[in-house]
């Protein structure tokens, strides 16, 4: 009986060590694949989530798999922490042995960061942004005519045709043509990984955190 409990003891020790050095295999080649798909100069992080991945290498379809991609350029703006997952992934264990390009993820979510240095560029002379990770604000002075006028506004972030557009919603006191003068477009535009559609945007700490998503994406090496 003893001897039977050791032999069992090592069995499951063998395998989890089997199931971490398999997870680790694929992880790299789909980092490989995702670095080429999104034409990457560096090689991304991949974690295949849930325990044992064997079970999901034999059937060869994977719930969930996270990447991070670093830091991105999308068109003149810098993207940071650009991460995102791929979910009701394919990949048939051959196909992965034999760099076969036929995967695919049902769905692709990415996010990234534009940092408060991005959105300070593209705001207007004269005006600052700030903020509580919540909500941006504005203040500042602007040229009206041939009067500078002192302005304190709160700002909403809204996705617009070729760009994030921050405009003034609550701006009090002063005519209404500040507003205007204020309000901005940061222009973004270009290619993301995956060709995601970027479908959202809000405010946080660092910044402006948009998110972006595809269907029925190949993953090619």
């Amino acid at each position: 009986m003893r001897k039977l409990i050791v032999f069992l003891i090592v069995l499951v020790i063998l395998l989890v060590a089997v199931d971490r050095v398999a997870v680790a295999g694929v992880e790299r080649d789909l980092a490989n694949r995702i670095a080429a798909t999104a034409d990457l100069s560096g090689t991304p992080t991949v974690t295949i989530e849930g325990i044992p991945f064997l079970t999901q290498a034999v059937s060869g379809h994977y719930p969930e798999v996270r990447f991070n991609l670093g830091t991105f350029t999308y068109g003149d703006v810098p993207v940071k922490n650009l991460r995102g997952a791929a979910y009701d992934v394919t990949a048939p264990l051959a196909d992965i042995i034999q760099n076969r390009p036929d995967i695919r993820a049902g769905r692709v979510t990415v996010s990234g960061t534009l940092t408060r240095a991005t959105i300070d560029k593209y705001a207007p002379q004269g005006v600052k942004i700030g903020g509580n990770g919540r909500r941006l604000t504005a203040s500042g002075e602007v040229t009206l005519g041939a009067n500078k006028v002192r302005f304190n506004a709160e700002m909403r972030v809204v996705l617009a045709d070729g760009g994030i557009k921050i405009q003034a919603e609550k701006i009090e006191g002063v005519p209404d043509q500040v507003a205007q003068l204020v309000s901005y477009t940061i222009p973004f535009q270009g290619k993301l990984p995956f060709d995601v559609r970027v479908t959202g945007v809000k405010s946080v700490a660092e910044g402006l955190e948009f998110s972006a998503e595809a269907s029925d994406v190949p993953i090619r090496g």
